[in-house]
């Protein structure tokens, strides 16, 4: 008996148009933003409420990063298995109750556990909605990949004045029950519009599109599966590189608040009756969303490696002018947001080039696994910061850190990168010629060792 196609398959016509697709997927990205960019308003309400170091604390913030970020291949993997749907909506349902719970925990281990729920949910949601971007867009793949991934950035902007107001009035656990509420009831909504594409799905006018494309984005035309991209130069490149900025661009969003009381400047009024503090995470937010679709819009037209060069150098020169002049309450604002600004691309940057380097079959898969390296940044970013100010009672060292691993990561991107996914795409497009050469009653599989064919009769 045939096999029954999964139901997104059977009737095409019934598929959500992939417009009101990207919409669904970006409010739902907005709804997990808290998760990870309100954090920073928790941090200190948090450690007074349960008496324990500012490390302990953002240990929460490293484990959430790192559920959030390794668990997404195998999630990724159910996505392209079962499709976005139903995986979206379980991630609806453990987002809410990651912060349900966390607003009733009292313990530094039940915060821990029900933290890190939220984080597993907020990883379906990423890599679904990033993975079904990346498949229904090949034509406009860093735009909107870059529109998705922009919606976890600015998604906290519309909520961080409301949440600090309400961890003011009525403390920091109401907060994370009446949110976490709001949060997983809009994911589960925004789930019921996603469906992966058919199978054999081209946008209209690919072919002509595809070639101009090629034009300016190195893009492979063999669809890998994660254990050939696996064995793929580019692939560890990609990793290393996503691994430093991963880390550079999370001690701004993990440490703003502790290093705002560092220099004095969490309390200073600025504008509208805000503080300095909450001015500078609401603009930030704004940035951080918006400077993936420009981003991701710029490497469409210029080249993926291109642009990382041109972001990476911006953020090593923003970190340093904020290095300078941090206590200064409109700077701090105007740095911080540049920091973000040239960083936040690489949400779209690496998922586009993961894209166009291993296809987009396995798109959902191969992009977790590269995913997994914000995780790793995470670490160095969560309690490696926090720890090294508590031992050095500044945050130079930290600084000059980052500005290294944007320096190195950019050159990375321009003198390694791009000749490795030169090499990358060169063996995809011979290996596809070889097969083409190949008798037609023959039938062809790919095996799972690179770029090698199995011939059977």
């Amino acid at each position: 008996m045939a096999e029954a196609a999964h139901p997104d398959l059977i009737h095409p016509s019934r598929i959500v148009n992939r417009w009101a697709q990207l919409v669904a997927g970006i409010i739902a990205m907005m709804a997990i933003a808290n998760l990870q960019y309100a954090w920073t308003l928790f941090t200190k309400p948090m450690q007074a409420h349960l008496h324990v170091s500012l490390t302990a604390i953002q240990g929460i913030f490293t484990a959430f990063i790192l559920v959030e970020t390794w668990l997404v291949p195998f999630e990724g993997y159910l996505v392209d298995r079962i499709g976005p749907r139903l995986m979206l909506g379980a991630g609806g349902i453990l987002v809410g109750l990651g912060w349900i719970l966390s607003g009733q925990a009292e313990t530094l281990r039940s915060l821990y556990f029900w933290y890190i729920v939220g984080g597993i949910g907020a990883g379906i949601v990423y890599g679904g909605t990033i993975g079904n971007a990346l498949k229904w867009f090949p034509d406009h793949r860093g735009l909107c990949v870059g529109l998705t991934a922009g919606a976890y950035g600015i998604g906290t902007a519309l909520t961080v004045s409301p949440i600090d107001k309400m961890i003011k009035a009525s403390g920091y656990q109401h907060a994370l029950v009446f949110w976490g509420i709001i949060q997983g009831a809009v994911v589960m909504a925004a789930a019921l519009f996603l469906a992966r594409p058919p199978v054999g799905w081209t946008p209209p006018g690919w072919k002509e599109k595809e070639a101009q494309i090629k034009a300016h984005v190195h893009s492979s035309a063999l669809d890998m599966t994660p254990w050939q991209m696996l064995r793929q130069p580019s692939f560890y490149v990609i990793y290393l590189m996503m691994t430093m900025l991963s880390f550079g661009g999370l001690v701004v969003t993990a440490q703003l608040n502790p290093m705002a009381v560092s220099y004095h400047v969490d309390k200073v009024i600025v504008v509208f009756g805000m503080s300095a503090l909450v001015m500078a995470i609401t603009v930030d937010r704004y940035l951080n969303g918006l400077t993936r679709p420009f981003w991701g819009w710029v490497s469409d037209h210029i080249g993926r490696e291109n642009t990382m060069f041109i972001a990476f150098t911006l953020e090593a020169v923003a970190v340093f002018a904020l290095l300078q002049l941090i206590s200064r309450p409109v700077w701090f604002i105007a740095l911080s947001g540049l920091c973000f600004f040239a960083w936040g691309e690489i949400f779209s940057l690496f998922p586009s080039i993961t894209g166009d380097l291993f296809g987009k079959t396995w798109a959902t898969t191969n992009y977790g696994i590269v995913y997994t390296a914000k995780g790793a940044g995470a670490f160095f970013a969560g309690v490696g910061a926090a720890w090294l100010f508590e031992k050095t009672g500044s945050w130079n060292k930290v600084f000059w850190a980052m500005i290294a691993c944007d320096l190195i990561a950019a050159f990375l991107a321009l003198f390694w990168l791009k000749p490795v996914a030169n090499r990358t795409i060169e063996e995809s497009e011979s290996a596809l010629r070889a097969v083409a050469a190949l008798p037609r009653p023959a039938r062809c599989e790919v095996s799972r060792s690179s770029f090698s064919f199995a011939v059977q009769p």
